[in-house]
């Protein structure tokens, strides 16, 4: 099942979310932060230590979007190059400035793209990092399997993305906060009424856990794991290219 985060709109689901992350640009980073209780940043850093042993020198950031993940990349894993993808442009806009003011030009570039059409030659990256950006494609196993192409043998894609947790009573506190507290906090300070709300609907039906690492199975990857992480809250992928 797919949902798409303007239901009365004709376009694709690609373009749906093209336009829904131009215009809640100038407030995301900030929306991150006050939404997630600052625990975001813990997880991206969690996330990026399964590269650590790999010392990846060329990476992709996948749905780059402000440029979070690239940035902390750059300083954690002091790679030569990343490049970072995204198909809102607003988006990147707002990453170039923080990635100007963190004197890290050299090293990061920023650039419109499709996940699910990467430009770029098969085995080009030691690894592939995705943050809170699968569940917004079009097509997953086109999008996966694009990352497996571009990755050389052995690279590593590691993934971060929402889950739902399942501990009593955190499950239901959660489910309230996320369907009705955030899409009014994101409504009152962002200029779309919808994206908070499309962001609830998004991870429930996501396949995570064991059905997205098979998903990973089949689309290039082998010896995936995941790890839960603030009682289920988002979870970590980390697999092999076959």
């Amino acid at each position: 099942m797919s949902v798409t985060p303007y239901n009365d709109s004709a376009a694709g689901k690609k373009a749906q979310v093209e336009q829904m992350f131009d215009k809640i640009a100038p407030k995301y980073d900030l929306l991150n932060r006050v939404l997630s209780l600052g625990i975001d940043v813990s997880w991206r850093k969690k996330a990026l230590g399964y590269l650590k042993a790999d010392q990846p020198q060329e990476m992709l950031d996948v749905a780059t979007g402000t440029a979070d993940v690239a940035i902390m990349a750059a300083k954690m894993l002091q790679p030569k190059h990343i490049i970072g993808i995204d198909i809102a442009n607003q988006m990147l806009d707002f990453g170039r400035v923080k990635i100007k003011n963190q004197n890290l030009n050299g090293v990061i570039d920023l650039e419109t793209g499709d996940s699910e059409n990467l430009r770029f030659a098969d085995q080009s990256f030691d690894a592939v990092t995705v943050a809170f950006g699968v569940r917004n494609f079009e097509n997953l196993e086109k999008g996966l399997s694009e990352m497996a192409r571009v990755l050389r043998p052995n690279g590593r894609v590691v993934i971060l993305e929402f889950s739902k947790p399942n501990v009593f009573p955190f499950k239901q506190l959660y489910n309230a906060y996320f369907r009705y507290v955030l899409p009014l906090i994101g409504r009152l300070t962002s200029r779309d009424v919808r994206a908070y709300t499309y962001l609830f609907e998004s991870v429930q039906v996501f396949p995570e856990g064991d059905d997205f690492i098979s998903i990973l199975s089949k689309t290039g990857f082998h010896q995936a794991q995941c790890e839960r992480l603030t009682l289920g809250i988002c979870s970590i992928y980390s697999a092999i290219k076959k």
